[in-house]
């Protein structure tokens, strides 16, 4: 992280260097473009790329930071190892491999939904995939594993 910080820093501290240039350069030569003006505008134009690139670095590791904790924060909560877990709230709390499982089918349900294919919802409306209720495509089968996670089988 701290290295994302020092890169997002040093491409400002380029980009206002390079924006500091451009405008000394414009004012010396009274605002009229010359071969030293355009260079510094081109130096410029690539600052505020490099610029560019590193905040979207940036952007992308708050965003996994964001969601790993929010991973981390859900399962506290459905497991009950949070301080304010959902134990302490008269909630019985369920297994971290139960909620992943969960958290699968829900994804898959979206992907079907997403694509159009309906019976996958019907899985849901009977009571949840994998409880016998309604139709559906995919879910988890009688020993409780969804058999299109690979991973699940191995637990």
């Amino acid at each position: 992280m701290e290295s994302t910080v020092e890169s997002l820093n040093a491409a400002y501290q380029d980009f206002i260097s390079a924006a500091t240039v451009v405008l000394e350069s414009l004012q010396s030569f009274g605002g009229e473009e010359t071969p030293a003006t355009a260079a510094a505008l081109e130096s410029f134009k690539q600052k505020w790329e490099l610029f560019r690139v590193a905040c979207d670095q940036a952007e992308e590791l708050v965003e996994s930071v964001r969601q790993r904790i929010g991973s981390e924060c859900l399962v506290d909560e459905a497991t009950g190892g949070g301080a304010s877990g959902a134990a302490s709230q008269g909630i019985p709390p369920i297994s971290a491999v139960r909620l992943e499982q969960m958290s699968k089918a829900v994804r898959w349900l979206v992907i079907d939904l997403q694509h159009g294919s309906g019976g996958a919802a019907g899985g849901v409306a009977g009571g949840g995939a994998g409880h016998g209720g309604g139709a559906h495509l995919h879910g988890p089968g009688p020993t409780g594993f969804d058999a299109r996670f690979s991973e699940d089988g191995a637990q």
